[in-house]
């Protein structure tokens, strides 16, 4: 079956933050009252990290099934259907299987973040988290009172993002530092680390007896030809690793709440399934079904969506070398998002989502506002949406950067 990625569909009025709720999330402006030049519909929408493509026919006929049943009771996750279809997924396309026991289930990842940083670290203590990060990678740790040390990621002329192991290790050595929070494909670089890399952060997590929580989010949206390695295949014996994975990005079903939290040590996971309790003792049945379906027969749809995908950054890297030459972008290894280094341009705008949300009528996401420092005059582009959009956007950015370049003189 051929999936048509082209075909728009429409959001407004289904309560999606993608067009509903972008005032609060990116400028503050949570009664409505900031003026634009662009009427809200007008915008072309290149911010939060969800797709503007339909979900996968089968996970739609899947939650309609499950719904004709007709009783959406208190459910969890008891028929063993689930975990088969999980673990054949990883089996199928990392080599990796997870024990079931150790499988427990979450809101989503950054739910967990907000628990597990706070079982895992006292006041004093110290998360390393690599620069520039999700911005909900500090957003836990500052809600919870703990302390973050930012280990900045490394890029070189070509764009290439690297890690710097040298600071890593010092980080790692301080005496109050317990925890790395991981992220693996990278958030927002794109990077899918290699098994020599993975192999050195696991070396130094080991020798400083840290936990680490490894996000694997965006390990289904690699490019063609990439390769994903599980923190956990790297790491089969270490008791302290946390692995974060869901179908929900890959398959564009964020709102569906499920996520699948592995706990390797039992007394941790005995607190965690405690902590969890009071609201996700309960599953949403729709949740199971729609990710049971993804694992099941989500692989051709997923495929196509790769194959998709690269065709955007393509289009992505083509119009920025033809028209802002002074911008060096490299094709992401994963995700659908591309990190763009709009300092030779914009070096000195502070608020460049302001200013493309003014003077393009774009909405994007970038800056050391909303992500975790060493992000200073770089935004980052959802291109998971049909190619027309995506064009038009870029051709409203181009002329304004343009258009500002030649008010410059």
């Amino acid at each position: 079956m051929q999936y048509n990625f082209d075909e728009y569909v429409e959001r407004r009025h289904t309560n999606a933050l993608n067009t509903d709720g972008f005032r609060g999330y990116i400028f503050h402006d949570y009664e409505g009252k900031k003026k634009f030049p662009f009427k809200d519909e007008e915008f072309i929408r290149m911010w939060v990290a969800d797709m503007e493509f339909a979900m996968c026919p089968d996970i739609i006929q899947a939650i309609k099934d499950r719904a004709d049943k007709r009783i959406i009771g208190y459910s969890q996750v008891f028929e063993p259907n689930f975990y088969e279809a999980y673990n054949a997924w990883n089996r199928k396309m990392y080599g990796w299987t997870y024990p079931k026991e150790e499988i427990c289930f979450s809101l989503g990842i950054i739910p967990a973040l907000y628990q597990l940083v706070e079982l895992l670290l006292t006041d004093h203590e110290y998360a390393i988290i690599n620069t520039p990060a999700y911005g909900y990678f500090q957003h836990p740790i500052d809600y919870k009172h703990k302390h973050a040390i930012h280990n900045k990621l490394k890029r070189d002329a070509e764009g290439n993002w690297t890690i710097d192991f040298d600071a890593l290790e010092r980080d790692a050595a301080n005496p109050l530092t317990k925890l790395l929070i991981w992220c693996n494909p990278h958030n927002p670089t794109g990077r899918v680390w290699t098994e020599e890399e993975l192999k050195k952060v696991a070396a130094i997590v080991e020798k400083h007896n840290l936990w680490i929580i490894s996000d694997e989010i965006h390990c289904d949206l690699l490019r063609q030809g990439e390769h994903h390695i599980p923190m956990a295949k790297i790491m089969p014996g270490y008791q302290k690793l946390i692995s974060c994975t869901s179908a929900s990005k890959a398959f564009n079903m964020a709102g569906m709440m499920f996520a699948e939290i592995i706990i390797r040590d039992e007394s941790l996971r005995k607190l965690y399934v405690q902590y969890t309790d009071t609201y996700a003792m309960n599953v949403n049945p729709l949740s199971i079904a729609a990710h049971t379906a993804a694992y099941q027969h989500g692989y051709e749809w997923l495929d196509q969506l790769k194959a998709y995908l690269d065709g955007n950054f393509k289009l992505v890297q083509d119009t920025l070398a033809q028209r802002l030459p002074k911008i060096v972008f490299r094709i992401p290894q994963a995700t659908y998002l591309a990190w763009v280094d709009m300092n030779p341009y914009l070096g000195d705008v502070e608020n460049i989502p302001d200013f493309m949300a003014n003077q393009a009528g774009v909405l994007l996401e970038g800056g050391d506002s909303l992500f975790v420092d060493n992000a200073k005059g770089f935004i980052r582009l959802n291109l998971a949406m049909p190619k027309a959009t995506i064009k038009k956007g870029l051709d409203r950015i181009c002329d304004a950067v343009l258009k500002r370049e030649a008010e410059k003189g």
